[in-house]
């Protein structure tokens, strides 16, 4: 975890500066256990399949019971870019939320900058809700998040 989330690319994206010591990467994975436990989200990690070593993350949080809601999230090494591995492990985790977990919508909160990102959800069959301009002030200016979202009924 130290590793991936000390990487400038992999959180160049997120509301998170790169990790610099093993206690960022025990705080990270207390969160991913406090979500668990409140019932508010999931988060599962990636691992290479030869090396075992984590790559990334994904997952679910701000779950909304009422409104059969959730919102996903996820994050992948460089070295991992451009193989496939993504869509790989978000393909049985959209279904799990549709399935299992009986959600409606799936959501996305993306910079708008994020191109890979957003090229990503399209080809997951995400569809662009909008954009919150300047929604969050993060690393030292204000961003705009792109919404994305795939309903139960839109998922194939």
């Amino acid at each position: 975890m130290l590793e991936l989330y000390s990487n400038e690319n992999v959180v160049q994206h997120m509301a998170i500066g790169p990790f610099t010591s093993v206690e960022d990467a025990k705080g990270e994975i207390s969160w991913y256990e406090k979500i668990f436990l409140e019932q508010t989200g999931m988060r599962w990690v990636i691992e290479d399949k030869i090396t075992q070593k984590v790559i990334g993350t994904c997952g679910y949080l701000n779950y909304e019971a009422e409104h059969k809601r959730i919102e996903i999230g996820y994050d992948l090494s460089p070295k991992a870019w451009g193989k496939g591995i993504m869509t790989e492990a978000l393909k049985p985790i959209i279904r799990f939320a549709f399935h299992d977990m009986n959600m409606n919508k799936i959501e996305a909160q993306v910079t708008s900058e994020n191109d890979a990102s957003l090229h990503l959800l399209s080809k997951l069959g995400f569809h662009k809700d909008g954009v919150l301009r300047q929604h969050e002030f993060e690393k030292g200016r204000y961003i705009d998040l792109a919404i994305y979202s795939l309903l139960k009924s839109e998922y194939k």
